[in-house]
């Protein structure tokens, strides 16, 4: 429910009833993931999508069902149902769904709430809820932070709840949404449970080295595709607010000193644009050192081959030229900044993601490709 967490936040201040449809698991071809959610308050307004249409209506009037009779329950839709046509994902996959209602008594709206401003403000927040149990348990809703501390409960059984939050920690730790089942041995309840865990983490982090026009562009694309992008370049005169509104930071700086003393991890993608050798090598020396997700490099194949000289002539292994992706970009044939943009764009997806590049129509693989990616709900 994270996806909608801004909205839910303010029914929440406001004092709305809802009932909350969020998707518990996927098989096969279906369009949200783990952790989409869909909203429906007391009069009858919605908000957010749990499968890009396919099943919207029904959803929507089990959420009403909900409110009605305060009951939480998890539904199962899909291709194998009898009326697929009518409310199935037609499109061949399969989606668990809990809805949960959230009435302006229910114990679990504090906790909700906790969470919910958390990630409206950008804290890493985990929140972990029953999808199959014991009934008593269905409707609860733990929230466990970075540093192990947790809020809200799971049936009043605190070893059952310092045993959640230990694993809502693990997914968080990772940024990862998804489903975990503890194991049926007894020690929590007969028979086990499996726990729905949404995560919330900050944004990946995009940093733009070369104050550019396409840098411009790229910068705009990140900012789509959810990304905290960062401009850095040498030239104040071209590191400017002006020539990059959109972005969330602009450092003028040399860029192998800004990129040795900023924060990277393993979701951050590195875009060099400068294709000059006196920045280029000695930012890649550095990047190429890095655990991030992505490094990628601006050029012609010409500059691609001197750039490569250089980096093996400063020492760089060839197991680490292997990660850079140079020329970056997918051959679309473009052209225009905004082109090249989207070029670029698309294979950070790709890569993030597992794609390959080829156009769907010449493939037979699935759409939807079963990669674990860490940035996830953002």
């Amino acid at each position: 429910m994270f996806d909608i967490a801004g909205e839910l936040h303010r029914w929440l201040t406001e004092g709305r009833a809802f009932a909350v449809a969020t998707v518990v698991s996927v098989g096969g071809s279906a369009p949200r993931g783990p952790g989409a959610a869909l909203a429906v308050d007391s009069e009858g307004t919605a908000i957010g999508s749990v499968s890009g249409g396919c099943v919207e209506g029904a959803v929507y009037e089990l959420c009403g069902r909900a409110l009605e009779d305060g009951l939480t329950r998890v539904e199962r839709f899909g291709y194998s149902d009898e009326d697929a046509f009518a409310v199935g994902l037609t499109c061949g996959g399969v989606i668990d769904i809990m809805v949960t209602p959230v009435g302006a008594q229910a114990p679990v709206r504090q906790v909700l709430r906790t969470a919910l401003s958390s990630v409206v403000q950008g804290g890493p927040t985990a929140l972990a809820r029953v999808v199959e149990g014991p009934a008593d348990l269905l409707g609860g809703a733990l929230l466990v932070r970075p540093d192990g501390t947790y809020e809200g409960g799971l049936g009043g059984l605190p070893e059952l709840d310092r045993a959640v939050a230990g694993e809502a920690g693990a997914l968080l730790d990772a940024g990862r949404t998804g489903t975990v089942a503890l194991a049926a041995d007894g020690s929590y309840c007969p028979g086990g449970l499996t726990l729905l865990v949404e995560s919330s983490v900050p944004p990946p982090r995009m940093i733009v080295f070369g104050a550019i026009d396409f840098a411009a562009a790229l910068v705009r694309v990140g900012k789509f595709l959810g990304h905290h992008v960062t401009v850095c370049d040498a030239r104040p005169v071209f590191a400017t607010r002006a020539r990059f509104p959109e972005a969330d930071e602009i450092v003028v700086d040399w860029p192998h000193r800004y990129l040795r003393s900023t924060a990277t991890d393993a979701r951050t993608v590195l875009c060099v644009l400068t294709h000059e050798a006196k920045f280029d090598v000695p930012l890649l020396e550095v990047a190429l050192g890095l655990p991030v997700a992505f490094v990628g490099a601006m050029g012609s194949r010409r500059t691609h081959a001197d750039r490569e000289r250089r980096l093996r002539e400063a020492g760089v292994s060839e197991r680490d030229l292997a990660r850079l992706r140079s020329p970056i970009g997918l051959d679309l044939g473009a052209r225009t900044p905004e082109e090249t943009a989207l070029s670029i764009a698309a294979e950070i997806v790709a890569a993030r993601r597992g794609g390959t590049g080829v156009p769907l129509t010449d493939t037979g693989t699935p759409i939807h490709h079963d990669t674990r990616d860490t940035a996830a709900v953002a």
